[in-house]
Formats: C-alpha cells, sequence, structure tokens
C-alpha cells in the first residue's frame, strides 16, 4: 500500500493534477479575497456617502429657519440603519436614538473638532458626522418634553454592512469549493488525453524491453513535445540496435578470423604429436606455426588499437611535416614493393598536427592496399596538397576499381569484396578500417572515389598545424628537425 502511495505521488499524473489544483485554488482565493475586499470597501464608502447626503439634508432643513421635528420622524426621514444624537449648546447628550445607544461620550469627542460634514469613525466601525442645526426643536423625548436641539450627531454602523461581507465570504468559498470538485475532475479528463501518448510511448518501451527489437515509439504529424521526444528516443534505440549488431557482427568476425589460424596451428601440432611428420617436415610445419602466430599477432594488436580508438582515447598530436612523413613511405616501399610504379607529388613541406607512428600507418595502409588489391605493373599516385585549412592526402591507383555496390561497405571491419579483398593476400579486412579511425582520431576524415576500369582514389583531411611552429619528424630513430 505504501508502495502504491508512493508512487503515485511520483506519477507525472499527480504532480500536474496537484499543481493545476493548487494554481486554482491560489487564484480562487486571491479573487475572493480582492472582491471581498472591494465589496467591503465599496459598502463603507456607501455608509459614508449616505451618512454625509443626510446631514446635509439636516443642515439644508435648519437653514430654511426654526423647525419644530417629531423624534418619531427621524426614521422616517433618513432610513435605516441610522442613529441620531441630539445636542444642546454646551454639548451635552439630550436624547438618544437607534445606533448611537451606549456610544455617546465617544461620538461627541470625536465629532467635537471635526470640520463641518466631517465622517469620524469609531474603533469598533461606527460611523458618525456633526450637523449644526440652530433653531431645531425636536420632541417629545425622555419626559415628553420639546428641547432646544444646538447640534445634532448622525450615526451607521457599518458593522451591519460586515456581516454582508462575511455571508459574501462564505458563499465565495462554497463555490469554490464546488469549483475545485469540478476542475480536478476536469483535469483528470484533460490529464489522461493529454497524457495519452506518454502511455502509448510506456507500452512501447515495455515491449522493445521484453525483446521486441523492432518496435518503436509511435509518432504523430502534429509534431508535439511527446512526438520530438519520441523521434529522440527512437534515435536512441536505433543507434544501440546498430551498435549491438555491430557488435555481434564484430565478435562473429573476430572468431571466424582467428578460427582459421587457431586450426591450422592445431592441426600441424597434432600432426607432430602423432608422428607424422617425418624430419625434414618438421622445419616446414614450424614456419606455417609462426606463420599463423604472427597473423594472429597483427590481428590482436589491431583490434587493441581500434579498441583504444573506439574509446576516444587521445593519440600525441604534435607538428610534423606530413611531405617528409610520405617521402620516408615512399622510400620504404620501393624497398618492400621492388616492381612499385609510385609517384609522389608534393610541395616542398606540409605543416599538419598528428601522431606521425600513427600516420605512417595509415599512408603504408593505403598504399599496401593499392599494390595488393591491383594486378601487377598498376601505377599508384601519392599527391599531397593543401586544401584550405586542411591538409589533403591522395593515393591514387589506375586498377580495376571497386563496385559502387561496395563503396558504402569499404571501411566496414572484416569486410572483404570478393574479388580484390581475400585471405589469400594475408589481410585481416581491418586496414581501412583502421585508416579511417585514424583520420577521425586526428579531427580529419576520409573520402573514397572509384570507377570499374579506371581506378580508384582514397583522399584523406587532415588539420594543418598553426603557422610559425616547429616541425618534428620522427619517422625513423635519430631522425632530423627542421624550422
Amino acid at each position: 500500500m505504501t508502495r502504491l502511495l508512493r508512487r503515485w505521488q511520483a506519477g507525472i499524473r499527480t504532480r500536474l493534477i496537484a499543481g493545476f489544483l493548487l494554481l486554482c485554488t491560489l487564484a480562487l482565493a486571491v479573487s475572493a479575497t480582492i472582491t471581498a475586499y472591494m465589496v467591503n470597501g465599496y459598502i463603507f464608502d456607501r455608509s459614508v456617502e449616505k451618512l454625509r447626503d443626510d446631514a446635509q439634508r439636516m443642515g439644508a432643513l435648519t437653514r430654511s429657519g426654526p423647525q419644530v421635528v417629531n423624534a418619531d420622524q427621524f426614521d422616517t426621514v433618513f432610513g435605516p440603519p441610522l442613529g441620531i444624537l441630539g445636542l444642546d449648546t454646551g454639548g451635552e447628550v439630550l436624547f438618544s436614538i437607534g445606533e448611537s445607544d451606549s456610544r455617546e461620550n465617544e461620538l461627541v469627542r470625536l465629532t467635537q473638532d471635526a470640520a463641518p460634514y466631517q465622517v469620524v469613525v469609531t474603533d469598533d466601525d461606527v460611523a458618525g458626522v456633526r450637523v449644526v442645526t440652530p433653531g431645531l426643536r425636536v420632541g417629545p423625548v425622555g419626559d415628553g418634553e420639546t428641547v432646544d436641539v444646538a447640534s445634532m450627531v448622525l450615526v451607521n454602523d457599518t458593522d451591519i454592512d460586515s456581516e454582508t461581507i462575511w455571508d459574501f465570504v462564505y458563499r465565495m468559498a462554497a463555490v469554490t469549493g464546488v469549483a475545485l470538485v469540478a476542475l480536478f475532475g476536469l483535469g483528470l479528463v484533460v490529464l489522461r488525453v493529454g497524457l495519452r501518448p506518454l502511455s502509448q510511448m510506456v507500452r512501447s518501451a515495455d515491449a522493445i524491453a521484453r525483446g521486441s527489437r523492432e518496435e518503436r515509439l509511435p509518432i504523430s504529424d502534429l509534431g508535439s513535445e511527446t512526438d520530438r521526444l519520441a523521434v529522440a528516443v527512437n534515435r536512441a534505440f536505433d543507434a544501440q540496435a546498430e551498435a549491438e549488431a555491430r557488435a555481434r557482427t564484430f565478435a562473429a568476425d573476430a572468431s571466424h578470423e582467428l578460427r582459421t589460424p587457431v586450426a591450422t596451428i592445431s592441426g600441424w601440432l597434432e600432426l607432430y604429436r602423432q608422428g607424422g611428420l617425418p624430419g625434414a617436415a618438421v622445419d616446414q610445419a614450424f614456419a606455417r606455426i609462426e606463420d599463423e602466430v604472427a597473423r594472429i599477432r597483427l590481428l590482436v594488436e589491431e583490434l587493441g588499437l581500434l579498441a583504444r580508438l573506439d574509446t576516444g582515447r587521445p593519440l600525441d598530436l604534435e607538428p610534423l611535416d606530413l611531405a617528409q612523413l610520405a617521402a620516408s613511405i615512399a622510400e620504404d616501399s620501393s624497398i618492400i614493393y621492388p616492381d612499385l610504379d609510385l609517384i609522389v607529388e608534393s610541395p616542398p613541406s606540409l605543416p599538419v598536427l598528428g601522431d606521425a607512428a600513427r600516420l605512417q600507418q595509415v599512408l603504408r595502409n593505403l598504399v599496401g592496399n593499392a599494390v595488393q588489391h591491383t594486378p601487377p605493373g598498376t601505377r599508384v599516385r601519392l599527391v599531397l596538397t593543401q586544401a584550405g585549412p586542411e591538409a589533403r592526402v591522395a593515393v591514387t591507383d589506375d586498377g580495376p576499381g571497386i563496385p559502387a555496390a561496395d563503396l558504402p561497405r569499404l571501411f566496414d571491419r572484416f569486410w572483404r569484396a570478393e574479388a580484390s579483398r581475400s585471405r589469400d593476400h594475408g589481410g585481416s579486412g581491418l586496414g581501412l578500417a583502421i585508416v579511417q579511425a585514424i583520420v577521425r582520431a586526428h579531427g580529419g576524415r576520409v573520402g573514397v572515389v572509384s570507377e570499374v576500369g579506371t581506378g580508384t582514389t582514397v583522399s584523406l583531411y587532415l588539420p594543418t598545424a598553426p603557422g610559425g611552429v616547429r616541425l618534428s619528424y620522427h619517422a625513423h630513430a635519430g631522425a632530423d628537425q627542421t624550422e
């Protein structure tokens, strides 16, 4: 029960309806308070105006000449709720009628120094105004006699109107309660409709969690906030599914690549253990085993390099001369591939920010691919140029080219085209993947253009080094340096 209550309290629907009701309650309370204050002010002002009007009427009556007024007629003349004090010339109370009872002394004191027709108010909200009434006689009062009244104090008790205000407040509170109940029900309906997309998203997410990998969050054509959220979550699901697929493919390909050399080594060892190798064949067997071990070692090293690059581990970047690095690669290639027709086109100097060892690996892989996957005698060009803020390295061959259908997969790990990328060349299928990973780690990019029957061009773009920096080159031990 407690867990259910906590879950209910933590729900979006609960928080929204609670916030909605809180705002409505606050708005209604403020509105009722302001309205009651304004009504109270209006009624008080009306009472004061009535006193002032009555005082002016009484003043006008006495100014018309001596008057004799029956005390019982005051209610008829002025109307309720009204109290009257009659005072003699010394300020003594001659008679008291209505709301003026028990307040004579305070009202006399307050109105004594007041300006003509100035309304004064007591601490308990009784309002009064004094009117000078020369020549006015009022009777019968007291023992039935008629008295001369020098001034009168007209009185009105505004507390009587306060009861109206409190009645209004109670009614507003009742209306507020009914309104909140109605708003609560309406809010539940609106939230149920408004949160329906979220409920659908929850069901879809649960289906994905149960293993429905093709399920995606529903998206309408309204472009609402929930639609944008669903698009973002679907992209995350797609990226996760793609990453999982790549991981499964990578694991399967890696195990496949390792299976062949391991099987070869196991076969030779088993044959040797069973005595199936004559003395002369033992050296051949160990040579084959060494080749397969070297192949495994190379594969493990390349996988380790890709893993480090995938984790975003930074390289040791420093300003270096890409032109000198390319020249050393060309020199090494002429020794490794004596029949290679390699042409190098480069400016005298091309400074870049890079890791010399990794960039050497990139250029060796590209030149090696051009040699291994093209017929003998194919011409290879290594061209370096300045392309704005980048250095461009292009490795071009005039070989058979790559079909357009194979280009999108050219940098996939362990991928080989049927004709040109077989295991007969001894490659692991990771060369171009390593090239792309290293170039991206340098903040650069890689592109390939190929046409069947014409040739292939692989282009690298690397950020150039700022001007005026000291260039270093470490292609070999004891490398020279140049300014």
